[in-house]
């Protein structure tokens, strides 16, 4: 009777361990495929969001009148005007009081948010 049993499982067990080391040799490729580039509408959506994410990661250490902040720890960026190659560096690496966010946000959302900022702030 186990002799049977044994006929029978052994194959079996053979080939769930072959299909265990299929997945574990195939799925990284999978999971860590090349997401294809952004296409222009999802870019102009992204460009659209920084004022999104200026209110929300921005807006209460900094005074911007477009977005309708009035933070008082940071530096009002409507007197300051930065360009977008300022708002990016400072946003990217921190300086002075500020952390970094580099981190914290992608490289789309920081390339929205200095967008906006240089637009609206007149840098």
């Amino acid at each position: 009777m186990l002799h049977s049993i044994d006929r029978v499982l052994g194959p079996v067990t053979w080939l769930v361990a072959a299909f265990a080391v299929a997945v574990l040799l195939i799925g990284p490729q999978l999971i860590g495929a090349e997401k294809p580039p952004p296409t222009p509408q999802q870019v102009a959506t992204t460009a659209a969001d920084g004022k999104t994410v200026f209110t929300g990661s921005c807006g209460s250490c900094h005074t911007l009148a477009d977005a309708g902040t009035s933070g008082a720890i940071g530096p009002n960026l409507d007197d300051a005007q930065p360009d977008a190659a300022t708002v990016k560096a400072y946003v990217r690496g921190g300086g002075g009081g500020m952390p970094a966010f580099g981190d914290n946000l992608s490289n789309a959302e920081i390339d929205a948010v200095a967008a906006y900022v240089a637009n609206v702030a007149g840098g």
